[in-house]
């Protein structure tokens, strides 16, 4: 079975990617680490890889490039329909993580439930590759429902739930009722950084992510 978490926000542009490279530069130093989206839409507009890749400062070897790769920015289903082509679960689960030394953090497209073709959910590859699950979730009005639906889903399905971070401005009411309601841990509020450089970034995840270590195990 392979290490690592499985990244997934409670929607699309709430800050998945900039996590994933936060998990990355807090972590790699204790652990070998390395970063794969399986599924990305809107490849000629925003190429998640490359933006983990820089703010991470990552070695060629610490990112994986391949995977399903597709140009409008729309949903895996409707992007691979656009593309004339069909996302297929198997050969993604064929592709990895492989069960090797190295920890995984692995980028989900979207919400738990934004669908991969006419029948699967992006649920269902996280199912298949049973990773503990990392949710990111906005900090603003509305989060606290958008983020128990998406806990309540995990944990229908089995899934492992590593904990929360809330990216915006800091909302302390809404990280108590996160965690109280949803019976999970915020692992950190992420500000919106200005300006998002590497280095601001490593200094907040030095700093701010995960600071009991809680991510500790399921890394090592």
């Amino acid at each position: 079975m392979a290490r690592g978490l499985f990244v997934t926000g409670t929607d699309t542009g709430v800050g998945k990617t900039v996590v994933s490279a936060a998990l990355l530069l807090r972590y790699r130093s204790r652990f070998a680490l390395r970063y794969w989206k399986p599924i990305q839409t809107g490849i000629e507009q925003d190429d998640d890889t490359a933006d983990v890749r820089r703010l991470a400062t990552c070695e060629p070897h610490e990112v994986r490039e391949d995977g399903v790769r597709l140009r409008r920015p729309v949903s895996p289903h409707l992007a691979a329909r656009l593309a004339n082509v069909r996302i297929d679960l198997d050969a993604i689960d064929t592709l990895g993580p492989p069960r090797a030394s190295a920890g995984w953090v692995v980028e989900g497209a979207g919400g738990v439930l934004v669908p991969i073709n006419e029948a699967a959910l992006m649920i269902d590859l996280m199912t298949r590759l049973d990773l503990p699950v990392v949710v990111v979730a906005r900090s603003t009005l509305g989060t606290i429902n958008h983020t128990l639906l998406t806990l309540e889903a995990l944990r229908s399905r089995g899934l492992r739930v590593a904990g929360v971070v809330m990216v915006g401005e800091p909302d302390v009411d809404n990280r108590v009722a996160i965690e109280s309601y949803g019976r999970t841990s915020v692992l950190a509020e992420l500000p919106r950084l200005n300006p998002l450089t590497p280095a601001s970034l490593e200094a907040w995840a030095t700093a701010s992510l995960d600071p009991g270590d809680h991510l500790m195990g399921l890394l090592e």
